[in-house]
C-alpha cells in the first residue's frame, strides 16, 4: 500500500484524576465499548484506510507480564478483516492502577514487556504510536497537576518525562525485534510560545526550548545547554541522558505533529500563559519541527467544534488541509493527515481534567453515530485528493503492508530486508542527532 495516509482516530485516553480515584476513559465516555463494530464500519464509509486506535492499557496490562487480551483480540481481528491499517496507540495519557503513575521507575520496563507481548500477538501490525504525546502526558501529569500523579514541580515533570520517553524507546526497540519494518508515528503536540512584551522574551524562549524535550530525547538529539542544566538540576543523571543519545530509533520514525487552535500561547513576563489562537499556524510550526529533526512528517491530530453556524469545523478542516499542502509545496516530506476523532469527544474542553460529561461536537460523527458536516467534507476531500498526492514527487509514500497481505511474499521480503538493514546498522556506533 503506497498512498497518502488519510486517517482518523478513536481516542483511548485513560488518565486518572481526583488523586487516582477517578479514571477518565474516553472509550467508555464515547460509547466505543458497545459500538466498536459500528465505528469501524463508519471508518470504511468515509473511505479511510488508516486508523489511530489501541486497546485500553489499564484493561489490557493487568499485572507485571500479565495481559487480558479478549477485547484487543476482537477489535484487532475486525480491523484486519476490514483491511483497515491501525496506527496502534499503546499508551494514551494513563497507566494501570498497579503501576500507579509516571513517577514509577518500573513503568518503562513494564511497558517494554507489554509492547513486546502485543507485537508477538499481532505480528501483522506495522504502525505504532507507543506513547502518545509524550510531552503533554508528562506536563499534564507532573507539571500542571491535572492527571495521574497530579504534581506541579519541575523535578516531577523531568521524572515523568524521562520515564515516558524511555518507555517509548524501549517499546520501539522491542517491536523492531519482532517486526523489523515497523514504523513509529511520534504523535506530539506542536506548540509555540509568543512573548507579549520584551520582558516576556526570556520565559517564552525557555518554553520554546522545553517543547522539544520529549522528541530531543526520543530521537537522540543533544539538547541545548540551558535544557541540559534544567534536566540535570531536576533529577536526570548523566547516564540517563546518555541512554537517549545512544538508543534512539529515529530511522524507523515519522514525526507526527498535532495542531489545534489552542496550540499557540501568549507568554507574560511572569511566565504565565494563555491560548492566543492561530498565529503562525500548522505550516510554520511544522517547518520548525522538521528543520530540527529532518524526519518525514504526518499531521496526526486536529479538530474544532462544529460551532453555532454549523460551518466552523468544515472551515477549519480546509484551513488545515491548505496548511498540509503548503508544507508539502515548501519541500517538507509530509505523508498523512488526520481529523481526530471519529466521533465527538467528552470533556476535551477541560483537558480531561474534570469529569463533567460535556460533549464536544468536533467528531466526524456525533455520539449517535450520525455524520456531521465535517465528516461529509472530509469524505469528499479524501475522494478528491487520494489519487493525486502519490503522483507528486515531494510527497513521500510509506511502505505499509496491508493487514490482509501481512503473511504474503512481499511482506516477508520487506521484513527480511528491514531485518538485515537493522543488523547492519547495529554493528556501527549510535550517533546522536546533530544540529
Amino acid at each position: 500500500m503506497a498512498s497518502f495516509m488519510f486517517c482518523t482516530g478513536i481516542e483511548n485516553s485513560c488518565p486518572t484524576i481526583d488523586g487516582g480515584l477517578t479514571r477518565i476513559d474516553e472509550y467508555e465516555s464515547c460509547g466505543f465499548y458497545e459500538r466498536w463494530r459500528e465505528d469501524f464500519e463508519l471508518v470504511e464509509e468515509l473511505g479511510i484506510h488508516f486508523l489511530r486506535y489501541g486497546p485500553p492499557i489499564y484493561r489490557t496490562l493487568i499485572g507485571p507480564g500479565k495481559f487480558a487480551w479478549e477485547f484487543a483480540d476482537e477489535t484487532m481481528a475486525e480491523l484486519k478483516r476490514r483491511n483497515i491499517v491501525p496506527i496502534v496507540d499503546l499508551c494514551h495519557f494513563g497507566v494501570p492502577d498497579w503501576i500507579g503513575n509516571f513517577q514509577n521507575p518500573d513503568f518503562a520496563e513494564q511497558f517494554r514487556i507489554y509492547a513486546d507481548a502485543f507485537a508477538r500477538r499481532f505480528p501483522w501490525v506495522q504502525l505504532y504510536t507507543p506513547v502518545n504525546e509524550m510531552f503533554i502526558c508528562a506536563a499534564f501529569s507532573a507539571k500542571h497537576g491535572c492527571w495521574n500523579e497530579q504534581l506541579t514541580t519541575d523535578r516531577a515533570f523531568v521524572t515523568a518525562l524521562k520515564h515516558i520517553v524511555k518507555a517509548n524507546v524501549l517499546a520501539m526497540r522491542a517491536i523492531l525485534e519482532i517486526r523489523p519494518d515497523a514504523i513509529f508515528v511520534q504523535s506530539e503536540s506542536s506548540e509555540y510560545f509568543h512573548a507579549e512584551s520584551p520582558d516576556a522574551i526570556k520565559p517564552a524562549e525557555i518554553m520554546n526550548s522545553m517543547r522539544f524535550l520529549s522528541l530531543d530525547l526520543n530521537y537522540g538529539k543533544r539538547v541545548d545547554s540551558e535544557m541540559y542544566e534544567y534536566l540535570l538540576d531536576n533529577g536526570m543523571t548523566r547516564d540517563e541522558y546518555h541512554f537517549f543519545l545512544t538508543n534512539h530509533e529515529r530511522h524507523s520514525c515519522l514525526l507526527g505533529n498535532d495542531y489545534y487552535i489552542s496550540n499557540e500561547h501568549r507568554v507574560s513576563e511572569d511566565g504565565t500563559t494563555r491560548s492566543c489562537g492561530e498565529v503562525f499556524g500548522y505550516n510554520e510550526i511544522t517547518k520548525q519541527y522538521y528543520d530540527r529533526y529532518r524526519i518525514p512528517v504526518m499531521h496526526t491530530e486536529t479538530n474544532l467544534d462544529e460551532g453555532p453556524n454549523g460551518t466552523e469545523a468544515v472551515d477549519w478542516l480546509w484551513k488545515e488541509w491548505a496548511n498540509v499542502l503548503r508544507v508539502r509545496n515548501d519541500g517538507v516530506p509530509i505523508v498523512g493527515f488526520t481529523w481526530y476523532s471519529l466521533t465527538d469527544q467528552v470533556d476535551w474542553d477541560s483537558g480531561l481534567c474534570f469529569r463533567e460529561d460535556h460533549i464536544n461536537p468536533r467528531g466526524l460523527f456525533d455520539l449517535d453515530r450520525k455524520i456531521r458536516a465535517v465528516g461529509k467534507a472530509y469524505k469528499q476531500l479524501i475522494a478528491n485528493w487520494r489519487d493525486v498526492l502519490p503522483t507528486q514527487s515531494v510527497c513521500l509514500t510509506v511502505p505499509v503492508i496491508e493487514p490482509r497481505k501481512a503473511e504474503g511474499e512481499q511482506a516477508q521480503d520487506q521484513k527480511s530486508r528491514a531485518g538485515k538493514m537493522r543488523k547492519a546498522a547495529a554493528k556501527g556506533p549510535a550517533v546522536p542527532l546533530q544540529d
